[in-house]
């Protein structure tokens, strides 16, 4: 039997066909429907999720969260938030300048793995969330740019009042706007801020599970195979759970607790697509556990829709420990998200 995880290896395995995924019997089985109930039930939560929380008339809607105060939506993102670091005292270049090169750094490993694999790089859910690790950099890199353009024009814009009104300002008073607004006076995120935010919270829950079923589950059997672990596996699985921590540890994004319904859906979105791919084509399936035909599968898929909960809940946990620790080390300096 050879088994791969997505990388190139002299020393790999494929799991063999254990049944002609492509014969309709094979998706008439009672283990079929249970394994797809499990997957038709994250997605009905995750609908209900985005239907009561998500969009501005999501506090109106019965029992949502807020509903008063400054900011009766948890999910509200605010126009600065995408780009501006979590400290007064950070200029947002720094934040730009670290997204840029992960942004660099995982699209080179990302075009080394495209030339090794080819179109194997779509058919494992490592690579998948590599891409959108990847997208996110990339996409915060042009907010950033569009953030610091923004605090350029400011200053400028400052600079000039005050040559009109011949004051003195202190030296790099104006590269630190004052964020500490009213809301109802901060421009709200658009589009790309909120996509930026919705794929920040999807990486978030994917790469944990991605580099948990690998270190935790993979990598054993691997071990017991006697498997040579090479660049570009070690990359995957954890330059970007590297990457996307440093992140966390900079960014002023908020982590509302019900964006977990996109990580829900990524998951399923992924084993929707290896269904249609195995009824389509007879393949091996690229991680033993989402074979149907096993009689543990309805167990197995069961046990991974389980782990997106504590996989979410670990990087929110994160999320709150660096407010914690920046409100008592830094507390008239920290931006809170």
């Amino acid at each position: 039997m050879r088994f791969t995880t997505g990388g190139s290896s002299t020393r790999s395995w494929e799991p063999a066909v254990t049944a002609d995924t492509s014969d309709l019997h094979y998706w008439l089985h009672w283990r079929v429907s249970l394994c797809a109930l499990w997957v038709l039930g994250c997605m009905v939560v995750a609908a209900y999720l985005i239907w009561r929380h998500e969009g501005p008339g999501a506090d109106r809607r019965p029992g949502a969260a807020g509903g008063g105060g400054k900011d009766p939506r948890p999910g509200v993102l605010y126009d600065d938030e995408a780009w501006r670091p979590c400290l007064r005292d950070i200029h947002p270049a720094w934040l730009l300048a670290y997204r840029l090169i992960s942004f660099f750094v995982l699209l080179s490993l990302l075009i080394v793995i495209v030339i090794s694999d080819r179109g194997k790089i779509f058919y494992y859910y490592t690579q998948w969330t590599f891409i959108l690790v990847t997208i996110y950099f990339g996409l915060g890199t042009a907010l950033s740019i569009y953030g610091c353009s923004k605090i350029a024009d400011e200053n400028v814009g400052t600079s000039r009042t005050d040559i009109e009104l011949g004051s003195y300002v202190v030296g790099g008073t104006a590269a630190k706007p004052n964020v500490e607004e009213e809301d109802g006076t901060r421009e709200i995120a658009g589009f790309w801020g909120y996509l930026l935010q919705i794929i920040y919270q999807t990486n978030a829950g994917a790469v944990m599970l991605t580099d948990c079923v690998f270190w935790f589950i993979i990598f054993p059997f691997l071990t017991i195979k006697d498997y040579n672990l090479n660049f570009l596996l070690i990359g995957m699985h954890s330059v970007n759970a590297v990457f996307l921590l440093g992140e966390a540890a900079l960014n002023s994004l908020r982590f509302p607790w019900f964006r977990i319904a996109y990580f829900l859906f990524w998951t399923a979105l992924y084993v929707i697509f290896q269904w249609v791919v195995h009824a389509s084509t007879p393949l091996w399936w690229p991680y033993p556990f989402l074979d149907l035909s096993a009689n543990l599968a309805p167990l197995w898929y069961f046990a991974v829709a389980i782990m997106q909960l504590p996989c979410y809940v670990v990087f929110r946990l994160v999320i709150r420990l660096k407010h914690h620790l920046l409100t008592r080390w830094f507390p008239g300096s920290v931006i809170r998200g």
